[in-house]
């Protein structure tokens, strides 16, 4: 099993090089990646496919929201819930 840093080393080499296109930004933990401007709303759903083939981890429309997923660490902590368990 992958532990947090693994996932989180994953999810933002998929964002810098799938979604913001630009594999040398130093994205923050904290940063609003959605909010800033960084990606849309549609990349979430890239996002979330991403998830669920990469983690085995299915994240459901009612997450995949700017609210619960507009930062590294929002989107590692769901992809670390849903680890093991399916969900």
């Amino acid at each position: 099993m992958m532990n947090e840093n693994e996932i989180r080393q994953k999810i933002r080499a998929f964002i810098t090089r799938e979604l913001i296109r630009d594999e040398d930004y130093d994205l923050a933990g904290d940063e609003g990646i959605i909010s800033g401007g960084l990606m849309d709303s549609f990349a979430l759903a890239e996002f979330g496919v991403f998830v669920e083939d990469e983690f085995g981890v299915y994240i459901p429309d009612s997450d995949l929201t700017v609210a619960k997923m507009d930062t590294l660490n929002q989107m590692a902590a769901r992809v670390l819930r849903g680890v093991g368990t399916g969900d």
